[in-house]
């Protein structure tokens, strides 16, 4: 369905890139954003980054890494200069495809996928009063906010990609898995039950939200295998109607068409 990053593999890359990414990994790959951010501010978390991944791996046509990667990480990013970033990344993108790729039944299947999340609120409300109120005039993203933020992202920056099939029952299909996850981009209204963070910190998810999450899950396993199934979108080829004998001949030579390139 997608391209992979433009990296090339070598043994050692093929290895890695089947080992499921950990703490280091993820930590890695959020300090090469944060030494991005010093020289644009514009730069993402990766949480978002991770959105904005899910969403490319679904979308119909493959996107290739030259056309995303300005959208993502602006214009002056070079691939080049940020291999270990675009390594992870890399393995990042297969682990996601062999998640959606596996046939789960269940979200506790050690095989399926799971978006790399943050609960910044339960790590706030963890943190001693004197430094939760130094963030208490800052707006803290919802549990997975950020993720689906950028996954609508990218079905936004793509909309022609993205565009409804004319198979109604598909096209009710695409509508719901993209409502799941725009519930998402909202904020968690609802009474916080749970952490996150923590599961003995402070309750700072509520019970709609979890359910929530799960759905939007579940949306993009249908939408990788909504589009999979569809295959790429074959456009229409137009063919200019053919003058009739009598008329003008379209090479602007004066004689009729059946006098001249109509012979």
């Amino acid at each position: 369905m997608t391209t992979t990053p433009d990296t090339p593999d070598t043994p050692d890359t093929a290895l890695a890139s089947s080992q499921a990414l950990g703490p280091d990994d993820f930590d890695a790959l959020d300090s090469a954003l944060d030494a991005m951010r010093e020289h644009d501010e514009e730069i993402p978390q990766w949480e978002f980054c991770e959105g904005f991944m899910a969403a490319l791996i679904c979308t119909r046509r493959p996107i290739d890494p030259t056309e995303y990667w300005p959208v993502l990480l602006g214009d002056h990013f070079v691939p080049a200069q940020h291999m270990e970033f675009v390594w992870n990344w890399k393995r990042r993108w297969r682990e996601i495809e062999e998640g959606l790729d596996a046939p789960v039944e269940s979200l506790e299947d050690e095989r399926s996928w799971q978006p790399e999340v943050l609960d910044t609120r339960g790590a706030i409300a963890s943190l001693p009063e004197e430094e939760r109120a130094d963030m208490a005039a800052e707006e803290i993203p919802s549990f997975a906010q950020v993720w689906a933020l950028g996954f609508m992202y990218a079905v936004e920056n793509w909309p022609e990609d993205w565009a409804a099939p004319r198979d109604k029952e598909a096209a009710q299909m695409l509508d719901d898995a993209l409502d799941n996850i725009v519930a998402l981009t909202e904020d968690d209204t609802a009474k916080p039950t749970l952490s996150m963070y923590d599961e003995n910190g402070p309750p700072s998810v509520s019970q709609q939200r979890l359910d929530d999450f799960g759905a939007a899950i579940w949306a993009v396993y249908d939408l990788r295998q909504l589009w999979k199934s569809l295959g790429p979108k074959v456009e229409t080829i137009r063919k200019e109607a053919t003058p009739g004998r009598n008329d003008p001949c379209p090479c602007g030579s004066g004689k009729k068409y059946k006098k001249c390139h109509g012979e």
